[in-house]
């Protein structure tokens, strides 16, 4: 039988306390990784580090806030600590979205801190990640987890901007450390609800009857995917790409303006 997918490498997960962000490191606990499990959510991340502990996982959590003054080279700085140079960065992290927040009602507070944790924070983790990794090289792997919104406005502009840049520096991350054996890749969940997304009443009717399998996801649909772009076993010619996991919701009309 052949041995746990990632055995030997170190994984730095963003966004870890709950949702996708907790599924992926889930997975990438169960296959053999070393995790460290980041949020701003100190309370969750914690029961999240130490459900994977009780697993037999090799897990911590790393307090985190993406959008303060210094707060990526912080992370990286205790992730460093932990784990030397993460061989695996997932970039999951992502504040709460409100419908309210449509193009004529979002604050610039909003909109500066979901770019700066999704955006600004991608961008900085995945360059010095990078840098780590070629200097010593290291054929490592990093995902982001963006979104439909990045390629369908979704009168959400803050969130969809931040996504659609995400893309950008997955993309352009990828081409630079190609040369280097080091891929990149971005995942792009449909309705999974959990972490920023939530669903309730008549909204979860309405989006489970947009989706062609005709169910809402769950994180562990899109952990398992993650996982299979972060191993080599399955993926090692594939980078610069997005793979959705979405249950074919994009294939329907699920798209709703609010009210002006």
């Amino acid at each position: 039988m052949e041995g746990k997918l990632l055995a030997g490498d170190a994984a730095l997960v963003t966004g870890a306390a709950s949702g996708i962000g907790r599924g992926i490191a889930q997975a990438l606990a169960r296959e053999g990784a070393r995790v460290v499990l980041s949020d701003i959510d100190a309370e969750r991340g914690e029961a999240a580090a130490a459900a994977l502990r009780a697993e037999g996982g090799d897990a911590r959590f790393v307090l985190a806030d993406l959008a303060a003054d210094g707060g990526p080279a912080g992370l990286l700085a205790r992730a460093r600590d932990a784990l030397g140079v993460p061989t695996i960065f997932v970039h999951s992290a992502s504040p709460r979205r409100l419908e309210a927040d449509h193009i004529l009602a979002v604050t610039e507070e909003t909109w500066h801190r979901m770019l700066a944790v999704n955006l600004h924070a991608g961008f900085a983790l995945g360059r010095e990640i990078g840098r780590d990794m070629i200097a010593r090289g290291i054929k490592g792997r990093m995902l982001y987890v963006t979104s439909l919104h990045a390629d369908s406005p979704r009168n959400l502009p803050h969130y969809s901007a931040a996504k659609a840049g995400q893309t950008m520096v997955m993309k352009e991350l990828a081409r630079a450390l190609g040369p280097h054996g080091i891929r990149v890749n971005a995942i792009a969940p449909g309705a999974i609800p959990g972490g920023g997304f939530d669903a309730k009443g008549a909204g979860i009717e309405r989006l489970t009857g947009c989706t062609s399998l005709g169910r809402l996801g769950t994180p562990e649909d899109v952990a398992g995917m993650a996982l299979a772009l972060l191993a080599d076993r399955f993926s090692a010619y594939v980078t610069g790409t997005t793979v959705v996991v979405d249950g074919g919701i994009a294939l329907h009309n699920w798209i709703e303006p609010p009210a002006l």
